[in-house]
């Protein structure tokens, strides 16, 4: 089993990407490991097993890859939050601040019920501005319960501030950074 440092250490750092000042983390080479990919989806599933998730939303993009693995493993259904556009069927969208920029995230209007328990999923969460805004979406339907869940938590970014508060947050790794 591979520990919080070996899945640390797997982690490209990518300075100045997608700006100067930011210092990226890619999670792609964890992803492209597969004792690491292994490991993230079955410590991710041992947190969620017992809540009754009967969705996943994954977050554009790197959401998808873990999402959608853990969606299988649950044996919930898999909802995609994307950038505008890329969606075919009505949608419903949220805007929303990010360190670097404004942004928008869509869901199919049809994607979530009020009898669901949502987890939310996304690789990083940061300043917290995306999840913030997913939230406020998967919100509108009313689901049972949400959950929020990150492969890697930036704390000293104060991401939590944009979840709503009583949302259970976990992330696997807790890295430092700006």
């Amino acid at each position: 089993m591979m520990t919080s440092k070996d899945l640390i250490a797997t982690i490209r750092t990518v300075p100045d990407y997608p700006i100067p000042g930011i210092l990226f983390y890619d999670v792609t080479t964890l992803f492209k490991n597969p004792k690491a990919l292994r490991a993230i989806v079955d410590m991710t599933y041992e947190l969620y097993k017992d809540k009754g998730i009967t969705k996943v939303v994954g977050i554009e993009s790197r959401g998808f890859v873990l999402g959608s693995a853990l969606a299988v493993k649950l044996g919930a259904g898999f909802v995609l939050a994307r950038k505008p556009g890329k969606l075919p069927a009505e949608v419903v969208s949220e805007s929303y601040d990010k360190e670097y920029g404004k942004d928008t995230v869509e869901i199919h209007k049809d994607a979530v019920s009020e009898d669901d328990v949502v987890l939310v999923h996304d690789d990083l969460l940061a300043t917290g501005g995306t999840v913030g805004a997913v939230n406020r979406l998967v919100r509108q339907f009313n689901p049972k319960r949400i959950y929020d869940n990150f492969i890697i938590e930036l704390p000293a970014l104060r991401g939590r501030q944009h979840i709503p508060e009583g949302t259970p947050v976990t992330a696997l790794l807790q890295l430092e950074g700006e």
